[in-house]
């Protein structure tokens, strides 16, 4: 399996793109938690021991890099970087690569140069040659001092000694170079302390005085080259001819080899890649950069770091060549768990393996920029993660992000005015609930509503009442024809894969499908059933009914079944009751209707449909960790088994608020809902069903002016609702600017 292929990556939510990296063993179980629920960030008490004065932590994004082939092994590549563009420029051209073979990248030792500057030399000719005839001398002291790098197969290797007329003073100076190999080790403090610790004998050997004694950050003993190669016939773009685009790569480069104006945006472009993963790796970015500048610079003239030629056949060739002293171990590892959390998901092996990946991305970087300037212009490639961006800064939700987007780049106008233009646009227009099936170009849409529970949660299981409410995310699902077999496709999850039945299959999911096609009878028919949700997996919103109702709807509607809305819903239900074992119907009933509901069980019917007063606006924000609805009930009737006095009261107290809050709809009297929305979470608290992300949202939104909060669902994870007064920007922004995704619904009359 191509493991750092993950197609539609940029389309899946945050949460997502953890679990599909997780999946494809980048990280373990362990960082897939540190990730989840965002532990993995620096602290501040942390970062007060790491520098001088310190009065905040600033955050940058962490992307992922992926398609990696290099030396016949694939890699996912962390970039610390906030410009847009980068870290889809890296993916696009690596994914290129990769199907023309990948990229091959060797390095030499990571030897850092530490320099001994000696002034007032008597005899300069003859200090010198005294210095090397006393090299291992030199160096068996300088290896005294860290005999354990000795030990790992490093240390000090070699001496050099050069000499240079200082021009303050006309006089000769000596600079004693000592080479040493640092291991997976960056070396800086290691080298400075063996230039200290040696420079009395270079002292008493020169009769000279020791001034400076540093390492160097020219590093162009730790050498990286990368080369890859690409047909001509792959370069093709739109209108663009492949030779055309190979051609122009080539010639764009040979400007940056004879000019410097523009060689120095050539290299910068460059290091927007290797910085990016330097920074991820708790590199010293800035002396890679000072290493790659000055090298570039070595022979007097400022010139490309890259070299692009044609080869016999006509393709493309690519070759970079650069000091990269780079380390895996060391400080920044263990004061900064990011770093740590990025190298295992890495997986490199060696300080040398790093520097070769990082040889590879700023080869891929550069690729990307140039493709781009010679044939669209750089700016039309940067226009939609531009827009992405103006979106999310103007308050986009999940539900209308994408929207946004494409009218922002049909307009030309990618601004924030633009953006919250365009919001207030699609808003306004959203007074109808989403149509229970679609018509379209590629023909009928089945869709099922997401959900939110306002007051009964896990009460509701042990016939309690229960308050629940549409929101406007939905699944989509259509069938279209297939050759042979049943093959379910989630291009928002990565997933494609047969539908079959396996005695051993624990796929709930498949298995739920499977039921589906056998009772409508249509097991045998060969199909490619497609999803697209737009309610995110595991996060208490009804995800798993909405999606039942979306393909049984989808099913029904393609093969022109006959049922009715009835009927959808008996079987969204069983579909329900195979995946969490106890199921009270609310989900799949609010999933194929989309309206408000009571859920009763002592009444008849047990669903009872509602039109609120007035409109009810709530924020959702999502807690980043999975809610799996079997397990907490699971949970709760155990405790309930144990203890059934204790918790019958409880549900009984969930079951009052429930009937207050049914009154508080019917009658619009917000206040009172949002303070029985507050009662009910403590009662779930005592459940032990919510966990400290949930109770951090709910602080927020309560410090920020919601009536109530409280999570929704089964808890566990999952998500938080918070009933808002008519604005709810202050609450949105300060969950998202909490690190969590918030976004704004509305519970309108049908």
């Amino acid at each position: 399996m191509e493991r750092s292929r993950i197609p539609n990556f940029h389309k899946l939510t945050v949460t997502e793109r953890v679990r599909a990296i997780h999946e494809r063993g980048f990280i373990d179980e362990d960082d897939y938690r540190l990730l989840t629920v965002g532990k993995h960030t620096l602290r501040l008490h942390h970062a007060d021991k790491m520098i001088e004065n310190v009065i905040a932590v600033m955050g940058l994004p962490v992307g992922l890099g992926l398609n990696f082939f290099v030396n016949g092994r694939d890699y996912v590549v962390p970039l610390v970087v906030e410009e847009p563009s980068i870290v889809a420029a890296l993916c696009s051209a690596a994914k290129l690569v990769r199907a023309a073979g990948g990229f091959r990248s060797v390095s030499t030792d990571p030897i850092l140069i530490g320099q001994i500057q000696v002034l007032d030399v008597p005899h300069p000719a003859e200090a010198r040659a005294a210095l090397l005839q006393r090299k291992d001398e030199i160096l068996a002291l300088a290896n005294s001092i860290h005999p354990k790098m000795l030990a790992r197969g490093g240390g000090a290797r070699d001496i050099e000694v050069h000499s240079h007329v200082a021009p303050s003073t006309g006089r000769d100076m000596l600079v004693l170079h000592l080479l040493v190999d640092t291991r997976d080790a960056m070396g800086a403090n290691l080298v400075n302390t063996m230039c200290e610790g040696v420079a009395t004998l270079v002292e008493n050997i020169t009769g000279g005085r020791a001034l400076l004694r540093i390492l160097s950050n020219l590093t162009d003993r730790a050498m990286v080259t990368a080369t890859c190669t690409i047909p001509a016939r792959m370069l093709g773009k739109q209108v663009y001819d492949g030779q055309e685009v190979c051609d122009g790569i080539v010639q764009a480069t040979d400007l940056a080899q004879v000019d410097p104006y523009r060689a120095a945006t050539h290299n910068k472009g460059i290091m927007n890649g290797i910085d990016a993963v330097a920074l991820a790796t708790g590199n010293d970015w800035r002396a890679i950069e000072a290493a790659a500048h000055a090298y570039a610079a070595r022979d007097g003239h400022y010139r490309s770091l890259t070299r692009w030629t044609r080869n016999e056949q006509g393709d493309l060739v690519g070759q970079i060549s650069l000091p990269l002293k780079v380390g895996i171990v060391g400080g920044p590892l263990q004061s900064n768990p990011t770093v740590a959390v990025n190298l295992r998901m890495m997986g490199v092996r060696s300080a040398t393996e790093l520097a070769e990946v990082m040889g590879a991305v700023g080869l891929a970087q550069n690729f990307s920029a140039l493709r781009a300037l010679v044939t669209d212009g750089i700016q039309r490639g940067h226009m939609t993660l531009h827009a992405r961006t103006v979106a999310a800064a103007a308050g986009a939700t999940p539900d209308v992000f994408d929207r946004v987007v494409e009218q922002l780049i049909e307009s030309g106008e990618i601004k924030v005015w633009k953006a919250q233009e365009v919001l207030r646009e699609i808003r306004s227009q959203h007074t109808e609930k989403t149509s229970v099936r679609a018509e379209t170009n590629d023909g009928p849409w089945g869709v099922g509503h997401g959900k939110i529970i306002l007051l009964g949660e896990h009460a509701v299981v042990y016939k309690r009442r229960a308050l629940s409410a549409p929101i406007p995310l939905a699944i989509r699902t259509r069938i279209r024809p297939a050759d042979e077999g049943v093959h379910l496709i989630v291009p928002r999850w990565s997933l494609e894969q047969r539908v079959h039945r396996r005695p051993d299959n624990p796929d709930t999911f498949q298995n739920s499908i499977l039921m589906l096609l056998e009772r409508l009878g249509i097991q045998d028919q060969p199909m490619r059933i497609e999803v697209y949700p737009q309610v995110p997996r595991a996060m208490g919103l009804g995800g798993s009914a909405a999606m039942a109702v979306s393909i049984a709807r989808a099913l029904n509607l393609y093969y022109k079944i006959g049922l009715d809305d009835e009927q959808i819903n008996a079987l969204a239900y069983a579909c329900e009751q195979n995946a969490h074992g106890t199921a009270s119907g609310i989900d799949n009933t609010v999933a194929t209707y989309g309206r408000f509901l009571l859920y009763d069980a002592k009444a008849q019917p047990a669903m009872t449909f509602l039109e609120p007063a007035s409109e009810l606006k709530f924020v959702v924000a999502l807690s980043r960790v999975e809610s799996l609805t079997a397990k907490m009930v699971a949970r709760v009737r155990s405790s309930w088994e144990k203890h059934p006095v204790l918790y019958e009261r409880i549900f009984d107290e969930i079951d009052h608020l429930t009937q207050e809050g049914l009154v508080a709809v019917r009658e619009g009297d917000l206040p009172k809902l949002g303070e029985l929305m507050n009662l009910c979470h403590g009662l779930l608290t005592s459940l032990r069903v919510s966990t400290w992300e949930l109770e951090e949202l709910v602080q927020i939104a309560r410090e920020n002016g919601a009536l109530g909060a409280k999570l929704t669902g089964g808890g566990g994870g999952g998500a938080v609702i918070a009933l808002c007064p008519e604005d709810t920007k202050r609450i949105l922004h300060a969950m998202n600017d909490a690190g969590y995704q918030a976004f704004e619904v509305s519970v309108r009359a049908s």
